[in-house]
């Protein structure tokens, strides 16, 4: 499927890969993980030959279909679903095809082109499609609406679904729970675990990946190590080899010195010389143990509030929204130590509860009561896109407290591995990653009692969040928590709040039992976003006369069509005759877990339904000719 043979790839100065070689195989679902900046996003690019290594190649299977994620939408006018739908580039061509074979009457045409929509499974897509979006959060109301009317993040849900909708061999996703909740990830894990193909899968998203892959592609020091096994398997095995590594490392440190402490007191003794020069030539020879540099670079804990309230704040009888009542009969009390984790659908009102407790929101009914002592620290990813980008993180933080000194500032920014020239550089340069780091930062640094944090997780690699969970459970103030990354979650919230239907109660259960309790994305109804096909024959209906005459302009079509029939007919029979003879091969089944046995029996049964349904669709059109009206 997909080969690199020892590979190299330079990003400027920076080497990003050297020398690597390793094999992914068809079906095979590959994490692949490694600190930001550790070039994930330049692999893809490099599979889909946007850039060129410096050394070595990679080998792709012949006609394979690759799907991978665009970074832009377009602001057009396009509606929603149709975006989605162009996803299925070949499909949107053959359609594009037969709609003008419909207006010029060119039936012979029509016929074949019906052959390729059905083949291209082209009559269910538009359903399809719906079931995606529907999948992914939105509502049925907004299919047709154009796409500047999408914010940034439901955008980003529509070139997931667009992606998703393309039929593809090699699927390649970068981060796709970035802006998605915890039910569209559930969903997501669904459909990717039910997917065929191969994946290549960058996550930071412990439980995402658990879910999903059967390998991991573990990226550091220039190398790719793949690994069997789901992400979790990962980290106890990596746990165990880099203690292994570190007791040989001391080993041979130990062995290394005692040879050198032998040459440097013997290598001129005529005496000794000669295995002083031994010794010499050992040590160049020798193979040497690389120490382990695994620490991570985040170090960070939230300052505490010098003073705290009990309670710090309580909503009694609220009512919350904008100009209309969102969630209604709100009564919610936080006191110090409160680890709270919201739950519920986007759109549900998670956000507007977090707003009227920060005071963004005035309360349309009811009281907010804060405590004497109250310190709201608030993250979110408004937060991170208001950050003044023209400052250095060093200054933005001497704003907030100008007679601190500039090493403790400098000693506080460290650790959020913020030191050297990232310290004096102006934000405006930063990654996506280091702007969420930089704004988490400027929270802590505030000393707040009461963190309300949405998606704090949003561009952070797995090594900040494991530092946010510990300097979460050493925080001793309140949390109320907003996450798609439910290992965050589970490590650090204690009770959860579902927003579910205007109201806010508390939910009994964990993760799992909120992750069982939603269904899949309810069924679509194929009928209701279908649009009217054009007049001509439709793989999708029985051919049935709608005049009480049979008119010679329907026998033409009927006769088409039975030719159609015919020839495709005759070529998956002729597939089938090859598929049943593969399965002859006594090879298939030497092996219990053999690749290609399981596809070929896939393949077989696939074309002896399409030949059924063929058939039958052949005799009823057969009976239709011969029946007089």
């Amino acid at each position: 499927m997909l080969s690199f043979q020892n590979l190299s790839l330079r990003r400027g100065p920076l080497l990003l890969i050297d020398q690597v070689s390793l094999t992914i195989y068809a079906g095979q679902k590959v994490g692949l993980i490694g600190a930001n900046g550790i070039g994930k996003t330049s692999l893809f690019k490099l599979i889909l030959g946007e850039l060129d290594s410096d050394q070595g190649q990679i080998d792709l299977s012949r006609g394979l279909r690759i799907a991978h994620m665009a970074q832009e939408l377009p602001a057009e006018t396009t509606p929603a679903i149709d975006y989605v739908l162009s996803g299925d580039v070949e499909l949107s061509r053959v359609q594009q095809q037969l709609t003008e074979a419909q207006n010029a009457e060119q039936y012979d045409r029509i016929g074949k082109l019906f052959e390729q929509v059905t083949d291209l499974d082209g009559f269910s897509a538009r359903a399809r499609a719906a079931q995606l979006m529907v999948g992914l959060g939105f509502e049925t109301s907004t299919f047709e609406e154009p796409l500047a009317h999408f914010s940034g993040g439901w955008r980003v849900r529509l070139n997931l679904a667009r992606t998703l909708m393309k039929p593809s061999d090699l699927l390649l996703l970068d981060e796709p729970t970035n802006h998605l909740d915890l039910d569209a990830i559930f969903w997501l894990a669904g459909w990717i675990q039910n997917y065929q193909g191969t994946l290549l899968l960058i996550s930071h998203d412990r439980e995402f990946l658990d879910d999903c892959v059967n390998c991991i592609a573990h990226m550091s020091n220039q190398n790719i190590t793949l690994y069997s096994g789901n992400y979790s398997g990962f980290e106890t095995l990596r746990a165990e080899q880099l203690k292994d590594q570190a007791r040989q490392f001391e080993k041979q440190q130990s062995s290394i010195k005692h040879m050198e402490d032998f040459i440097r007191r013997f290598r001129y003794k005529d005496s000794k010389a000669k295995q002083a020069q031994s010794r010499i030539k050992a040590l160049e020879r020798l193979d040497r143990v690389a120490a382990v540099h695994e620490s991570s670079p985040f170090r960070f804990s939230f300052r505490q509030a010098a003073k705290q309230s009990d309670p710090l704040i309580s909503l009694r009888d609220a009512t919350l929204g904008y100009t209309a009542p969102v969630l209604s009969s709100v009564n919610l009390t936080f006191a110090p130590g409160d680890r709270l984790g919201l739950l519920g659908v986007n759109g549900a009102g998670k956000s507007t509860l977090i707003k009227s407790l920060t005071g963004d929101i005035p309360l349309l009914t009811g009281e907010r009561i804060e405590g004497l002592h109250l310190k709201v620290g608030y993250f979110s990813q408004h937060q991170v896109d208001d950050l003044d980008l023209s400052k250095t993180p060093i200054s933005q933080l001497q704003q907030i407290d100008p007679n601190a000194s500039e090493l403790a500032i400098r000693t506080f920014l460290g650790g959020f591995n913020f030191s050297g020239d990232r310290v004096d550089a102006s934000a405006e340069n930063f990654s996506g990653g280091e702007k969420a780091r930089l704004a988490l930062a400027i929270v802590s640094y505030t000393q707040p009692n009461l963190l309300l944090l949405d998606e704090p997780t949003n561009h952070l690699d797995m090594e900040m969040r494991q530092a946010l969970a510990t300097a979460m459970n050493t925080f001793h103030g309140a949390i109320l928590l907003i996450s798609h990354d439910r290992y965050l979650l589970g490590s650090t919230v204690e009770q959860f709040l579902l927003v579910e239907k205007g109201a806010v109660r508390a939910f009994e259960g964990n993760l799992s039992d909120y992750g069982s309790g939603l269904s899949n994305a309810p069924e679509v109804n194929p009928a209701h976003f279908s649009k009217p096909e054009p007049t001509g024959l439709s793989d999708s209906e029985t051919m049935t006369s709608t005049s009480p005459h049979k008119n010679h302009k329907r026998s033409r079509q009927i006769a088409t069509r039975i030719k159609t029939i015919d020839s495709r007919l005759t070529r998956l029979n002729e597939k089938r005759k090859a598929v049943e003879e593969a399965l002859s091969d006594p090879k298939h089944y030497s092996d219990p877990g053999s690749p290609t046995l399981q596809p070929l029996l896939r393949d077989q049964q696939t074309l002896i339904a399409q030949i059924e349904a063929l058939e039958e669709e052949w005799l009823n059109l057969e009976d239709e000719l011969e029946t007089p009206h």
